[in-house]
């Protein structure tokens, strides 16, 4: 068997039709039928049945189809490993929270655009969840998110390094004034949060939406980040976020920091990609620039 007659025969098995799977192929009807033939010869078996006035396959012919469509995949793969050897071209999908995307991600993209300029990168804003999804169904190459890596076994990750978390409130607010502030402190405190599955709401469940006992008031859920700083700025409550997206706001004096004194002040970072299957010849290149200019451990 030959690879360009599965080929053949994976479009004819598709189009049951001579003449419009040489069309698909842009070869002449006769070398179709040629290789189809060559194919049963090798194989000893009828794959089409001619009989009837429509090609039909044969139960051979349904059972190689699975085969064959397997068989051209390993090909692609096979060739698209040997090609990230090379200067890897292609397009290269990135999903990330809209933080990493406007604070940590455009030095990485910068970078990787320079030393691997065949690669077209796309990259597209997300929670975590969303994310995550994108890469399990193969929408997305790969994703960062915030927090502990994935557990499900369809995944492979690299821890990035973590960042800071901080408790944010508006200029004056009393929080701001005190020396230290402990999580009990924080009760009762209006709080703005994110939605739910979005990654940093996961940090605010997880170190003060958990804790026994009275526990911040929730007053509001945003989609937006730019919108909940905003929001925290005019006076609406406090916030737990990422430092690197309140760092412009801070420094100019439109938010304010609560000098808490929990213990956990740092979020982990991951990138996440599949563990199996055809991966984009760019994705090995990206990993390694991530990890040169982000601080990340060997693998």
């Amino acid at each position: 068997m030959q690879l360009r007659q599965l080929n053949t025969f994976r479009t004819v098995a598709e189009t049951l039709n001579i003449t419009r799977a040489a069309e698909r192929l842009n070869y002449a009807q006769s070398s179709v039928t040629e290789q189809i033939q060559s194919l049963e010869a090798d194989l000893g078996v009828a794959l089409l049945d001619r009989s009837g006035r429509r090609i039909r396959l044969t139960d051979a012919g349904n059972r190689l189809v699975e085969y064959a469509e397997r068989m051209l995949q390993l090909t692609e793969e096979a060739r698209a490993a040997v090609s990230k050897m090379a200067d890897p071209a292609g397009e290269l999908t990135i999903g990330a929270p809209e933080t990493l995307c406007v604070y940590r991600l455009p030095s990485l993209l910068t970078r990787f655009r320079e030393t691997h300029p065949k690669v077209r990168v796309v990259l597209r804003p997300g929670n975590r969840s969303e994310s995550r999804g994108g890469v399990r169904e193969g929408t997305l190459d790969l994703c960062f998110t915030f927090g502990p890596p994935p557990t499900e076994p369809e995944f492979e990750s690299m821890a990035l390094a973590p960042e800071t978390v901080v408790v944010v409130a508006p200029p004056g607010h009393p929080l701001t004034r005190m020396n230290e502030v402990t999580t009990a402190e924080l009760a009762g405190v209006d709080f703005l949060v994110t939605e739910p599955g979005c990654s940093y709401r996961r940090m605010y469940d997880e170190t003060l939406g958990s804790v026994r006992g009275p526990r911040p008031t929730v007053v509001a859920e945003l989609t937006s980040i730019g919108a909940l700083r905003s929001c925290v700025a005019e006076g609406m409550g406090c916030a737990l976020l990422p430092g690197i997206a309140v760092a412009a706001d801070l420094a100019r004096g439109a938010l304010e920091t609560v000098p808490w004194t929990n213990a956990r002040r740092e979020t982990e970072v991951q990138v996440s990609w599949r563990a199996q299957g055809a991966e984009s010849p760019g994705l090995r290149p990206f990993l390694d620039t991530a990890r040169e200019l982000l601080g990340t451990p060997a693998l």
